[in-house]
């Protein structure tokens, strides 16, 4: 299959391109990947060293706003996998500009390219922010989109683009929403990996308001192969949620943290609440279990356990990307 990956040299799009690079000879599929990325703060080409010598990966550096780049990089695939998109909550409150360009503006230049270039699918890759904040039970893919923050709207604006080219156009769309990823290489501005680098320098961590936030958490590797599995197996047109079955309150989650860095509670600092803050999310992954055969395998424990160690054996990948002074 020849894809192109969008947001490639990110967190979630370089476990993607690696998934598909590195079970080449497990599975016996060869992929050939053309990876573009614009490299900004959250864009790590290190992210991809794992298979920089693989001849089935093409890095470009690129925007995805870049309606030429684009168009030259989609002719030609069999599909678009789209990640590229600002996505830190915070960073969109203090100014919303970057999310709708490249969220908005970057998803319909990709879309607009994948239908010049005759490609054949494309999987949008979203969130479940998109929905809004539930008090109880979880969210179906039919309901209403009722984003709270500038970057949730963003997204939820994305997505009603690439469906709207599905409609409009016949261009085979599928989307996906995920819950909270965690894994290696996430930026260290996320919950998990801030806390941890924070812990493994003796700092404190900044907890929001009372700490009782919900999310349910999703590793990267379950989130990557949900998407590959709707990308191979979805219809065109349709969403899918894809979650990881671990609800945790933000308190919750930061005293496992603690106990794995080998810290008290002493070293939590509560700061102010998130202005417009959701206070829980839960996708319903029926439809991705029914139609596509997902089911999350990484059991949390473990899995927030080799997070964790990762982040502690490998302090020469996040030191030289956290703030000056």
């Amino acid at each position: 299959m020849k894809v192109l990956v969008t947001g490639a040299a990110g967190f979630i799009g370089s476990h993607f391109v690696r998934m598909l690079l590195q079970d080449e000879e497990a599975t016996g599929e060869r992929h050939l990947v053309t990876a573009v990325d614009s490299l900004s703060y959250a864009g790590n080409l290190e992210n991809l060293a794992p298979v920089r010598d693989s001849e089935g990966l093409r890095f470009e550096r690129g925007d995805v706003t870049d309606a030429a780049l684009m168009d030259r990089l989609a002719a030609g695939q069999d599909a678009v996998v789209h990640f590229a998109a600002e996505s830190h909550v915070d960073r969109s409150i203090d100014g919303a500009r970057d999310f709708v360009l490249t969220n908005v503006l970057g998803t319909q230049t990709v879309l607009d390219a994948a239908l010049r270039g005759g490609v054949g699918r494309v999987l949008h890759v979203s969130t479940d922010e998109v929905y809004g904040s539930i008090a109880s039970g979880s969210w179906p893919e039919e309901h209403p989109l009722e984003p709270n923050s500038p970057y949730a709207a963003s997204k939820a604006a994305s997505d009603l683009v690439a469906l709207a080219y599905h409609r409009t156009h016949g261009l085979d769309v599928r989307v996906t929403r995920c819950s909270n990823n965690y894994g290696p290489y996430q930026f260290p501005e996320k919950v998990i990996p801030l806390f941890v680098t924070n812990l493994l320098r003796g700092l404190d961590v900044p907890l929001y308001g009372d700490g009782l936030s919900v999310r349910d958490w999703l590793h990267v590797d379950d989130h990557c192969r949900g998407i590959l599995l709707a990308l191979e197996h979805g219809r065109a047109g349709e969403v899918y949620n894809i979650g990881g079955g671990t609800e945790l309150t933000n308190r919750e989650l930061t005293e496992l943290l603690l106990e794995a860095c080998g810290a008290g509670p002493e070293r939590i600092r509560y700061v102010a609440d998130r202005k417009g803050h959701d206070r829980r999310y839960s996708v319903d992954c029926g439809k991705a279990r029914r139609e596509l055969g997902y089911e999350p395998r990484r059991d949390f424990a473990r899995g927030l356990a080799e997070t964790v160690a990762w982040y502690r054996e490998n302090r020469s990948w996040w030191e030289p990307l956290l703030p000056r002074g």
